[in-house]
């Protein structure tokens, strides 16, 4: 059963190396869609909410990286 916990993790490791970052990701994606009927008359508001979001999220990441190493 280890063997196969093991093989499990190497190979969501292969897709997700920081589980911070791709949580994050997630629940913004899931913030604004939520948020999406309160904008419908201002369409790109949400695109650039969510490339905002996608931005900062990125840069968090990129910082908690270089302190880690």
């Amino acid at each position: 059963m280890a063997r196969v916990k093991a093989i499990g993790r190497e190979i969501i490791g292969l897709f997700v190396e920081d589980v911070w970052f791709t949580v994050a990701l997630a629940v913004w994606v899931a913030v604004v869609a939520a948020a999406r009927p309160w904008w419908q008359a201002a369409q790109p508001l949400g695109a650039v909410a969510l490339f905002v979001g996608f931005a900062l999220i990125l840069a968090d990441s990129v910082v908690r990286a270089a302190r880690r190493d």
